[in-house]
């Protein structure tokens, strides 16, 4: 196993990374710098969109171009001029309250968190809500004080989703045909990591892997809770994670700086990472269907 630094970007909020398989691209976020990055790994080029405002999750779509979730506003992004362009808004969420962390389900709707906007007392004011491809926009679970970690199991009939405020990894029924969910247990307590469950992904054997914010590492448990790897990061705040590369067994993770947080900065911090050899390969990512 190998861990390498990608090119020389320095984020100081990376999140959200997306690969695209079409493309052979990674696109991740920088939140603080309201950044949109494109980082190609065939010649090592890197394009870069503004946003209004911090980008708390974005998606790719089939028709082109990419949904992004700016605090209760859903918007399209044309990547050809740039233009954002509201799509949805969340009515109901609460003002203290902002999207957070998102990804396509199978079927090509895309499930994003809301999430409370202190970090300090988070409260449970937030949820998930599911866009579907016409356009429409619904909460479909609450009681998430800070949201991270949507994604999907193979069959995608499992939502997987935390709240890192209470270090709870949690697995959703999901209602593949309506896009709703059922039943939510507790997958995981990741205080045993030394950290917060953050961005996460899955694998082709239904293992979640999730970045463990300020406990230095990448965890990777089974659908019945169980612990099964623990990879030891060069920095301590991880941010999310995503499979990549021509065969999807590498292992992008993004990474934020400290200061972002005004604590002391650490070397390579906000920088994106690949780790290879771990004998596990990621499922190609669904593009928004809308």
């Amino acid at each position: 196993m190998q861990i390498s630094r990608v090119g020389s970007i320095q984020c100081i909020l990376g999140e959200g990374p997306v690969w695209d398989v079409a493309e052979q691209a990674l696109y991740f976020l920088d939140i603080g710098r309201r950044l949109i990055h494109r980082f190609a790994p065939s010649d090592g080029s890197l394009k870069s969109w503004e946003a209004p405002s911090g980008p708390g999750a974005m998606a790719l779509r089939e028709r082109g171009g990419a949904v992004v979730a700016i605090k209760d506003t859903l918007h399209t992004l044309d990547f050809g001029t740039g233009a954002f362009e509201p799509l949805a808004v969340a009515r109901d969420q609460p003002a203290e309250a902002t999207f957070n962390d998102g990804k396509v389900d199978r079927q090509g709707r895309f499930v994003v968190g809301s999430c409370s906007t202190s970090m300090d007392a988070p409260t449970p004011i937030g949820g998930i809500y599911c866009l579907q491809p016409s356009g429409s926009l619904q909460k479909i679970a609450g009681d998430i004080a800070f949201s991270n970690s949507p994604c999907f199991s193979p069959d995608g009939r499992t939502l997987y989703f935390s709240d890192s405020a209470r270090h709870a990894l949690y697995a959703y029924e999901y209602d593949t045909q309506r896009g709703r969910v059922g039943a939510r247990r507790l997958l995981a307590d990741t205080s045993q990591l030394g950290g917060l469950p953050d961005g996460s992904t899955v694998d082709s054997e239904g293992l979640i892997w999730v970045a463990i914010f300020r406990g230095r590492k990448v965890a990777a448990f089974r659908p019945d809770g169980r612990l099964e790897r623990v990879i030891d990061l060069p920095v301590s705040l991880p941010g999310s994670v995503m499979f990549g590369g021509a065969g999807l067994d590498q292992l992008y993770v993004a990474t934020i700086d400290p200061a972002y947080f005004n604590e002391p900065t650490e070397k390579g911090a906000g920088c994106l990472y690949v780790i290879e050899g771990l004998g596990a390969r990621g499922l190609p990512e669904p593009r928004f269907a809308g």
